[in-house]
């Protein structure tokens, strides 16, 4: 048969030399299409022999080789030879494949180990099977059953490029003949049982493989195939030195470095050299042995590392391995070039027995089908199951065994994938759980890249690998090491300790979880497979991985360019000029992107990297990034901007540091955006591996470490930036500092500086050793905790050195994490840094060292005082601490610049400050404060007011109200108040209404010890403006008498209400204030009252507390002076505060209304900013109507837009709804960002937004996709279309939602500014728009909506309006839009009711939703009648008005009577209505029961005039409809929606006035135990009437499910 190769071929390939040479086009960029067949049919026994001529180092496998019964006449040439089918069997790296399946796992050498000048061949034998020969060496059978007709196949697949055509014939008899032999001698020493040593020699690898390489290249050099006689189908000794003019080419040179790689890994995990069981040492011709059990327990075919195959018995003695690279007794007699690593084909003998193989347990999980003789486990239905597959090994692993699987088989159905471990438990008493990480003892899984011990979580970011992200192909093992760390790899490569001890016994453990359906034990661990592997992932990543680079050649060319310059690829709208060393947009005002630059070549250690900016323009927000990459530009496909890279990038953008497209630091140096023309920006790589940025010139600190070596500069023009030149005048850069954390001494001005900006003369910086997970930066000003949401502690920074006498060292906390408890911990040690063990916390620390934590001072570990004057843990963003060391030795803290007084004293003279980055304070920076203090500061006792850190922001300070007790004088503008005789008549009110999580707090000034008692604090309900003028001698002596209205009190240590003691012992008595002490009150947005002694909380002191309170005093007693030291949570806004319903709104009738202030009438300055949405949102949006409109045109999400000016303090922000789709659930949410949505990428829905982000979603807030509010207004999916939904941000920086125009309250505070309003258009909303622009601002007509509510008639009990007769503006009423009171209308028209029943006034019928309950802001329980009672208002229901009769009591009975319930049947209402009131008889059966009279005891009297045993019928009421509306009182009735035609069930009732005296009290008598509402006992929740004429119906009420 003529040794050629077909004219058709791959559509790459490229033949030569009579059709005997094929190449592969396009090496570098392609991998695939270089298929091969021979010209004819092979005859039988003929070996089809090509030899390797040239491979690349770009890609990861290799020549693949096989045969087909496919005629190439008539093939359609697959990508790949694994792609033939229709009876094709192919060899691929050491597998065997039929038809691409594979049939054999581990079989003969390693085709993709074979180098340049190698030869395979493939063969039909004579019985019909398939052998493979590598360089002459017959590998066995790898198939049988073969059919006659076959041609060979060759894939010039990877890194193979090109072959050439040896021969087709026979083998010569010789190898035959030693085939045989060897297999004879095989099959006799596993009959014997022997253990077999073998021995050789073997010459030092680096010099064999460069000989080797140098003996390759003399046979390139033409077309002509030597031959070798038979005895030596390779040479067998290659020259001890290189000529001269021995030239090692690119690839062959990176060839031996990677093979070396893998001699290398090899050796080490085969046992070789000094730790395994290896062979003979390097240049040495000696047998290694290990006597060790330790050693390498693999049973494979046919394997040596280039040390010597490592083979371990089963009794663990005797191992040595033969060298290669010579023939040794028992070896090889044929091996490959040294070039290979010097791996040799060696021979296993005596291994192990089959039990004593790593294979799978036969008792598994209820899923797992086990095959290929347990070493493949595979999951039944992985597309129905997604779990109970797990497998574990059939007998515990050894000490530094490697326990390896590959994944066979995924399904894209499911989330997640497999699971890999180790566990305790026998597999033969284990009751397989569904999933291993359900187990709960003895058990650590890797899952993701995170570690689970016992299914919790314990390491959540273990390896930049995750094994959710593998492929089909992809290795992963671990390995129980000697010392008991547990290892995990991926690919070969060691991802680090993942479990510092672990069990002496464990078993392996595989989930095959999810998308993970099949795997199989490996066990040749081929460490070149793993690393092809990893090479496959990386370049999926980078491109650039595994490409040759020119910067790494041995020899570089003097010659050479050396510059730094741009490279030639260049983003779309990028351009290179100057010979490389200017990067431009030239049309800067038409694009903002697309203008990315790389260097020309990668960066060396320490080499600088800087560009001049040469031209800004001024049309588009960010500026210029600068940073690094791994990616070769020449192979890159530049994205649009940098951050979009998610492999292998760092870049600094805006004061950021960016890595893979994810902000690493918040707050890292200089910012970017604010350059100008002619400033410079660089960057540097140290020999570290740590990664500096320069901004004109001045180093800006470390930004990222384990940088590696060869990286790319890289820039972008983004948008200002419009061109950049590369400054190549090194020697005008200063040099780079020696410390990284010591920054320059000098600053420039556009250098860096701290908050407020830094001084030339301060030199206080953080020491470059701190804790482990701390990390400095901006030039040892900035201190962070990086993994801060898994890590909490490890994190102390120390100042660069000692405080002097009187110097103020400050920070200010910049960035915190609502994840832990506790926070920020400062102090002082003597400990120098250099000799401090830095602890996980600085109170661990048992000598010299005084910390501040929380409130506790604490000396070496020990709390010595308790309550200091600022809680630290009770500091937010922004705040400011010192610390101060004075002259006399005493330490001092400042909060926000305030000196909180000595805290502890006898200080040595050299102390060093401590800042602890624990719990929730994640980064601080130093303050421009930082320095030397007045020193009549250092040893003064401080005497000035002290205020209280718990606002945010400065406010404005609260005052004294103007009425008083009669023995109170009001001083300093009504911030201090004195008793003036007496002890009683001292009472006083706050100046106004405090606001939700306001604190007033008040200071001791003096004390008169001849009284007793002490001071009294609270809230009240009693307004003073309706007060009386003063002197007020008909208020109350004392606060405890003060009854005319509701007023909360702690009194000593007991909380009451109106004077009812409602709690004792609630904190500690206030009977011992003393001079200095503070007290303050706080109603929190849960309608509790807090107490503060200074300043520590002391937890709810009372519940259900009204909103409109005065904080009250009494000072009685001892207490005859106080003064306030606590400012406004919120400055006066009620001239731009919106109406509020439960408030401002006055009612019809009210005859002592407050008229309203002028400055509440007075239109608003404020002119409200043009508001339009941005032009970059999510894909599925479309905008129109310029820019006012926005709609989502498909799918369910990606429908996120932002405004594309930023909001504006107190401008309200409004879209209303337009469509609404109710094919999907949920519908919008809205929010802010605190940053420039220009380079924002928009993620597929708003919950996805995690940095500076605040989301309103539902009835939920959320900060960075982190819950921190519930139950906050109504539920924005049950808003209808038509809704008005906007946003406000106030002079506090808070977070307002207006509904309809209703303020729903503060949803967040701390609102960065400028700030940008996002609008998710999720689910069922599908359209909306800006109507902002049309309306005024904020309060600017508040004056004429104030008094707009109407009510039947003025209802005021102990200060709470009815709300229940109130009904809120047209403008704002959500009755035309709530779809749950028009669904019950409907189902109120089927009943077919009279409609002169009911009230023509539409606006008097009101919904109980959730929505609509929460928009007018309605309490849960209200008072009425005389005297007063509580009632509950009907939440869930829908109250429909009802038409009340004009005779002369009703006006009495609206305002006497109270408020009940009764629950109905559908079937009584006609004849109730027609009555116009409860009948008894005329009501549900259930409401009517027959009683018989009792006696005085009974629960009824029997009436006078009433013979015994008579029934007296009685109507059933309830001030609750909780009780009313149970199904056994208002049964359900099913309905069918004649809209939605959907059926629904629906109940009845009514809402009545009840004359007082008509009814009786008494328990609910179904029987029930549990409470069934909090505000009424089950004693008191059933009130019973039998007066005619005793009850008006008020309403009709119902309820549809």
């Amino acid at each position: 048969m003529a040794a050629e190769l077909h004219p058709r071929s791959g559509k790459l390939i490229g033949l030569s030399n009579s059709n005997r040479t094929a190449r592969r086009n396009q090496p570098v960029q392609e991998f695939n299409h270089g298929l091969v067949l021979s010209k004819e049919p092979l005859r039988d026994r003929d070996v089809f022999t090509v030899r390797i001529d040239k491979k690349v180092n770009s890609w990861s496998g290799s020549i693949e080789i096989g045969v087909t019964a496919l005629d190439p006449a008539a093939l359609d040439f697959p990508s790949s030879a694994t792609g033939l089918k229709g009876g094709s069997w192919i060899v691929s790296g050491c597998s065997v494949l039929r038809d691409g399946r594979s049939v054999l796992e581990e079989y003969g050498r390693d085709l993709d180990q074979l180098a340049e000048g190698d030869r395979v061949g493939i063969q039909r034998s004579s019985r019909g099977e398939l052998h493979l020969w590598v360089n002459g060496q017959d590998c066995g059978a790898a198939a049988s059953g073969l059919p006659p007709k076959l041609w060979a196949v060759v894939d010039l697949y990877g890194k193979c490029t090109q072959i050439t055509v040896v021969s087709c014939e026979p083998p010569p008899p010789c190898a035959e003949k030693e085939t045989i032999e060897r297999e004879e001698e095989d099959e006799e020493e596993e009959e014997e049982g022997e253990e077999v040593v073998v021995c050789g020699v073997r010459e030092d690898v680096g010099i064999t493989a460069l000989m080797n390489v140098a003996a390759m290249n003399g046979m390139m050099n033409g077309d002509e195939v030597p031959e070798l006689s038979c005895s030596h189908s390779r040479p067998d000794k290659f020259p001890n030195n290189l000529e001269p003019d021995t030239v090692l080419t690119e690839h062959q040179l990176f060839d031996v470095f990677n093979n070396a790689i893998v001699s290398f890994y090899r050796s080490e995990d085969e046992g070789g050299g000094e730790d395994g069981g290896g062979g003979g040492g390097a240049g040495s011709g000696g047998a290694g042995g290990n006597t060790g059990s330790d050693s390498s327990s693999r049973n494979e075919r046919g394997s040596s590392s280039s040390g010597g195959g490592a083979v371990n018995s089963d009794s663990g003695t005797g191992t040595t391995g033969g060298g290669s690279g010579s023939t040794g007794e028992g070896g090889n007699t044929n091996n490959s070039p040294a070039g290979n690593g010097g791996v040799g084909l060696g021979v296993m003998t005596g291994g192990m027995t089959t039990n004593d193989a790593l294979l799978f347990h036969e008792k598994c999980g209820t899923l797992i089908k086990l095959s290929n003789n347990n070493k493949t486990a595979e999951r039944r239905r992985p597309l129905d199951e997604f779990n109970n597959g797990v497998v574990m090994t059939n007998r515990p692993l050894r000490h530094n065994e490697m326990f390896e699987i590959r994944i066979d088989k995924l399904v894209d159905k499911w989330s997640g994938s497999i699971e890999i471990g180790v566990t305790t438990h026998n597999p033969n008493n284990l009751d397989y759980p569904a999933t291993m990480t359900n187990l709960r003892s003895g058990t650590i899984m890797m899952s993701g890249c995170g570690i689970l011990t016992n299914g919790k979580g314990t390491r959540r970011e273990y390896c930049e690998f995750s094994l959710d992200e593998l492929q089909e192909g992809d290795h992963i093992g671990l390995m129980r090491k000697a010392s008991g760390a547990l290892h995990f790899y991926i690919n070969g490569i060691d991802q680090g300790v993942a479990a510092a001890q672990t069990p002496g016994v464990v078993y392996g453990v595989v989930d095959l979880y999810g998308m993970a359906v099949k795997v199989t034990i490996v066990h040749n661990h081929n460490h070149s497979d793993r690393l092809r592997r990893n090479n496959a992932i990386m370049r999926a990543l980078s491109p650039d991985v595994g490409r040759p680079r020119p910067s790494l050649s041995l020899t570089p060319d003097p010659e050479g360019p050396d510059r730094l310059l741009f490279h030639p690829n260049c983003g779309q709208k990028a351009a290179i000029i100057s010979d490389g060393r200017t990067a431009l947009r030239p049309h800067a005002t038409d694009d903002f992107n697309h203008g990315v630059v790389l260097s020309s070549r990668p960066l060396r250690s320490n080499e600088v990297f800087q560009v001049r900016i040469d031209k800004m323009v001024d049309k588009w927000a960010g500026s210029i990034e600068i940073g690094v990459t791994t990616h070769n530009p020449a192979y890159l496909q530049l994205p649009s901007t940098m951050t979009n890279l998610r492999s292998g990038t760092w870049m600094m953008t805006g004061n950021g540091v960016m890595h893979n497209g994810t902000t690493i630091l918040d707050e890292y140096g200089h910012n970017l955006d604010r350059l100008k023309a002619g400033d410079t920006v660089g960057v540097v790589r140290k020999e570290d591996g740590s990664l500096h940025f320069f901004v004109n010139g001045v180093a800006q600190g470390p930004a990222a470490w384990n940088i590696p070596p060869s990286v790319y500069a890289v820039v972008d023009l983004y948008g200002q930036a419009a061109q950049a030149t590369i400054m190549d005048d090194m020697v005008d850069l200063p040099p780079l500092p020696e410390d990284s954390s010591e920054g320059p001494t000098a600053m420039s001005p556009g250098s860096p500086c701290s908050v407020g900006g830094a001084s030339t003369t301060n030199d206080l910086r953080f020491h470059h050793l701190h804790g482990t997970n701390a990390v400095i930066t901006n030039g040892g000003r900035t201190a962070l905790r990086q993994n801060c949401r898994s890590e909490f502690n490890d994190a102390i920074v120390i100042s660069n050195r000692c405080l002097r006498d009187g110097e103020l060292f400050e920070i200010i906390i910049q960035k915190m994490v609502d994840r832990w408890s506790g926070s920020i911990e400062a102090g002082v040690t003597a400990i120098r840094p250099e000799e401090l063990e830095f602890p996980n916390t600085m109170t661990d620390i048992d000598y010299d060292t005084w910390m501040l934590s929380g409130t506790a001072i604490m000396q070496d570990g020990n709390t010595m005082r308790n309550n200091y004057g600022c809680d630290l843990d009770s500091l937010t963003t922004g705040s400011r601490i010192g610390m101060m060391r004075s002259a006399s030795g005493d330490l001092h803290y400042y909060i926000n610049g305030v000196d909180q007084g000595v805290a502890c004293s006898g200080l040595p003279p050299e102390v060093y400050a401590v800042i602890d980055l624990y719990g929730q304070c994640v980064q601080v920076s130093i303050t421009s404060s930082s320095g030397p203090l007045d020193n009549s500061l250092c040893t003064s006792n401080i005497t000035e007011k002290s205020f209280p850190i718990h606002s945010p922001v400065a406010g404005v300070a609260h005052r004294l109200h103007s009425k008083h007790g009669k023995n109170v004088v009001l001083l300093g503008e009504g911030c201090q108040a004195v008793r003036v005789g007496g002890y009683a008549h001292g009472i006083v009110f706050s100046a106004k209404e405090l606001k939700a999580d306001e604190l007033f707090e008040v200071r001791i000034d003096e004390v008169d010890e001849q009284w007793c008692g002490s001071l009294h604090i609270g809230l009240t309900t009693l307004a003073p403006p309706e007060l009386p003028s003063c002197p007020l001698s008909g208020l109350s002596p004392s606060l405890p008498q003060l009854r005319t209205k509701v007023t909360w009190l702690l009194c000593g240590s007991e909380v009451r209400r109106n004077g009812v003691l409602q709690r004792q012992n609630y904190c500690c008595s206030l009977d011992r204030l003393m001079v200095g002490n503070r007290v303050g009150v706080k109603r929190c947005s849960d309608d509790t009252m807090h107490i503060f002694i200074d300043g520590e909380d002391m937890g709810p002191a009372a519940t259900a507390i009204a909103k409109n309170v005065y904080a009250v005093l009494d000072l009685y007693g001892r207490i005859t002076a106080v003064s306030i030291v606590s400012s406004s949570l919120m400055e006066d806004m009620e001239s731009v505060k919106a109406p509020s319903l439960s408030s401002d709104s006055c009612s019809e009738g009210e005859e002592d209304s407050t008229p309203v202030r002028e400055a509440e009438s007075e239109p608003c300055a404020l002119v409200p900013t043009i508001m339009a949405f941005l032009e970059n949102h999510g894909k599925n949006i479309q905008l129109s109507n310029q820019n006012l409109t926005a709609a989502r045109v498909s799918s369910y999400n990606q429908g996120l837009l932002v405004t594309a000016q930023p909001l504006a303090r107190q401008q309200l922000f409004q879209f209303q709804i337009d469509r609404l789709n109710p094919s999907w659930t949920s519908s919008l949410s809205l929010g802010v960002i605190g940053h420039s949505p220009d380079r924002l990428n928009f993620p597929s829905t708003a919950c996805c937004l995690k940095r500076s982000a605040w989301l309103l979603q539902r009835d939920s807030v959320f900060h960075n996709s982190l819950k921190i509010c519930e139950n906050y207004g109504p539920n924005l999916d049950t808003c209808p279309e038509g809704t008005v939904l906007g946003l406000l941000v106030d002079a506090n920086s808070c977070l307002h939602l207006y509904v309809n125009g209703m303020d729903q309250g503060v949803a967040a505070q701390d609102i960065p500014s400028p700030c940008y309003l996002f609008i998710d258009l999720y689910g069922q909303c599908e359209q909306v728009t800006i109507v902002t622009n049309n309306v005024p601002a904020v309060g600017g007509e508040s004056g004429e909506t104030r008094c707009q509510g109407d009510m039947e008639k003025a209802d005021m009990v102990d200060g709470i309006k009815e709300s229940v007769c109130w009904t809120p503006p047209p403008e704002v009423n959500p009755n035309k839009t709530c779809e749950y009171q028009a669904l019950c209308s409907r189902f109120k028209d089927l009943l077919t009711l009279p409609d002169g029943y009911f009230n023509e006034d539409a606006k008097y019928n009101l919904c109980y939703c959730e929505s609509c309950h929460k928009l007018r802001g309605d309490e849960a329980y209200y008072k009425r009648g005389e005297p007063p009672r509580d009632y509950a208002l009907p939440f869930g229901w829908c109250r429909f008005a009802l038409r009340i009769k004009p005779h002369c009591e009703v006006s009495n009975a609206l305002k006497k009577w109270h408020i009940a319930y009764h629950g109905t049947s559908v079937g009584a209402l006609r004849r109730t209505l027609d009555h116009s009131q409860l009948l008894p008889g005329t009501s549900s059966v259930f409401s009517v029961s027959p009683v018989k009279a009792e006696g005085p005891n009974g629960y009824s009297e029997p009436e006078e005039n009433s013979a015994p045993g008579r029934e007296v019928p009685r109507v059933r009421l309830s001030p609750t409809m909780r009780y009313s509306g149970m199904e056994i009182f208002a049964p359900k009735v099913q309905f069918q929606d004649p809209r939605s035609h959907r059926c629904h069930q629906a109940q009845v009732g009514f809402q009545v006035c009840v004359r007082p005296g008509s009814y009786k009290v008494g328990p609910q008598t179904l029987g029930h135990s549990e409470p069934l509402d909090p505000r009424f006992s089950n004693s008191e929740i059933e009130w019973i009437t039998k007066e005619q004429g005793g009850t008006i119906l008020y309403g009709l009420l119902i309820r549809v499910e």
